[in-house]
């Protein structure tokens, strides 16, 4: 079977688990040539850790039962996202509105902001420049066709 196909099956199979909770939703799927699976899942408020451990029993019963992997060559690990793993979908940046983030273009200019808005095909971010009376708050909005990587940037 080829990567892209299983991927596809693994995620369709996700998708189904994940219906379960609305909330929750399928950030991306790896599949080394090992068949070493990593499935990352995001919820608009937060994964917790049970929903992770349930969904990662319930996949790995079901991988095994459907002869994807004949005599069980394959590991498995569901995760949520690390605050050090890029935001790959839209719905990860509306779940991150408030926060600051660090966004690479596919130029390799880099822009850092608080993400303000996201919309259908952009994002809005906001940043102070400037001291003092000299200070000006400015925005800027950025297509998501431009974005190569978003971090959200921890400040303290």
């Amino acid at each position: 079977m080829q990567l892209e196909t299983q991927i596809q099956a693994i995620e369709q199979k996700i998708n189904t688990l994940l219906e379960a909770h609305p909330t929750h939703f399928l950030v991306d799927v790896w599949v080394k040539p090992t068949n070493n699976i990593k499935i990352f899942i995001d919820a608009d408020e937060g994964v917790n850790l049970s929903n992770l451990i349930e969904y990662n029993r319930k996949l790995y019963k079901d991988l095994e039962e459907s002869g994807m992997y004949p005599d069980g060559n394959f590991s498995l690990e569901v995760s949520s996202p690390g605050l050090d793993e890029p935001l790959k979908i839209r719905r990860q940046y509306k779940k991150n509105i408030g926060r600051f983030v660090d966004i690479t273009l596919a130029d390799g200019t880099k822009k850092e902001g608080k993400l303000l808005e996201v919309a259908e095909d952009s994002v809005l971010i906001e940043w102070e420049e400037g001291k003092g009376k000299k200070k000006e708050t400015k925005q800027e909005s950025i297509l998501f066709d431009q974005i190569k990587t978003t971090k959200i940037q921890i400040k303290f």
